[in-house]
């Protein structure tokens, strides 16, 4: 949280999206419809909320039988445009978390364009056989009308004790949140009470339209970065070094730290780009550091070294990541994915609006 002398520039902050909230609200710019299902994945603050878990849990669900496209911004990419993603294209050309949903889900469209209307019409143009879009992160874009939006909150950073930016996190006003159908608290912690739950759900004050649902993050188990460079993977308790350039890390090092032995931490920024100088930085920790230890970082910065030339053979067999997804409380998973395939057949943005 930022300091309280920062309020003034977050009321400015404030005014200047309500103004372009009301613009949209009115009808003096309208948001544009498509005739196809289009799910929009989002949240009000900066920083992850987990987005990307929910995503993929998105489209493992409906690519049996869709066809699936998705969009996103490709946040700090070196690119402007339309741009489609490849298996093998470069991070910088179409940002992280794109890069990652492709090299997981090779099969489906993944595009990146800041113009999300722009998007969704060149993957139809392109894509005729596409019939459900998930917009990842377009929540404040409000050119494009979703069938339906589902808004992420960490329950870390209840929006109910926040500010605007940039005295807080809050890149949207919280009456925002009615435009939501759905609101997921992620990142719950483990031994969440029935009375945790009814005090957050209160906190919200939903509409009865709106659906309620509590999820934890759920780490698997490592994997190499460089598999064909890789044999064996560490043993539990193994010595480590927990390297991540994501927003919050330290619910990644608490995982780490409940099986490995983690010796250092190396931090990074949110998106950050490794350059060959943290090259050799990381050798530099892994030669002070006991025998055996290895490189453990998030998926999302894995996917800025696989594949790189760059990275010396000696290097490559140090390197592991610790994939992650979203777990439902409560096994609530399938009540949610009932629910939502219900609203892709009836759009519930339509049915809220003749109520």
């Amino acid at each position: 949280m930022g300091s309280k002398w920062l309020a003034p520039l977050a009321m400015l902050y404030g005014i200047g999206v309500s103004v372009r909230n009301k613009i949209f609200d009115w009808g003096i710019v309208r948001s544009r419809k498509y005739d196809i299902p289009v799910i929009c994945v989002g949240n009000i603050t900066v920083g992850g909320t987990g987005k990307t878990p929910v995503t993929e849990m998105l489209i493992s669900h409906f690519a049996a039988r869709n066809s699936v496209a998705v969009l996103s911004r490709g946040y700090r990419r070196r690119t402007k445009g339309y741009v489609e993603a490849r298996v093998d294209s470069p991070f910088l050309e179409v940002g992280d978390e794109p890069k990652q949903i492709k090299r997981k889900f090779p099969e489906i469209v993944v595009a990146v364009c800041e113009k999300r209307t722009e998007g969704i019409e060149r993957i139809r143009a392109d894509h005729p056989e596409v019939d459900l879009i998930l917009l990842d992160d377009g929540f404040q874009h409000r050119w494009v009308e979703p069938w339906v939006n589902i808004l992420l909150m960490d329950y870390n950073r209840p929006v109910c004790k926040d500010h605007l930016l940039p005295w807080g996190s809050l890149r949207d006003t919280r009456s925002q949140m009615k435009r939501a159908h759905y609101v997921i608290v992620t990142k719950c912690p483990e031994d969440m009470t029935p009375i945790d739950r009814r005090i957050t759900q209160k906190s919200l004050n939903l509409f009865p339209y709106q659906s309620l649902f509590f999820t934890a993050t759920q780490y698997g188990n490592l994997k190499p970065v460089f598999p064909l460079d890789t044999e064996d993977l560490p043993e539990k308790g193994s010595k480590i070094i927990a390297m991540s350039g994501i927003a919050n890390p330290e619910p990644f090092h608490k995982a780490l730290g409940r099986r490995f032995d983690m010796v250092k931490r190396m931090v990074y920024s949110d998106h950050y780009t490794y350059r060959r100088k943290d090259l050799q930085t990381m050798e530099k920790a892994l030669d002070g550091a006991p025998e055996g230890t290895v490189i453990v970082m998030t998926e999302k910065d894995a996917v800025k070294f696989a594949g790189s030339r760059k990275i010396p053979p000696h290097l490559r067999v140090k390197l592991f990541y610790m994939p992650i997804k979203i777990s439902f409380r409560e096994d609530t998973r399938k009540e949610f994915l009932n629910k939502l395939d219900y609203d892709i057949r009836t759009n519930p943005s339509e049915r809220i609006l003749r109520t």
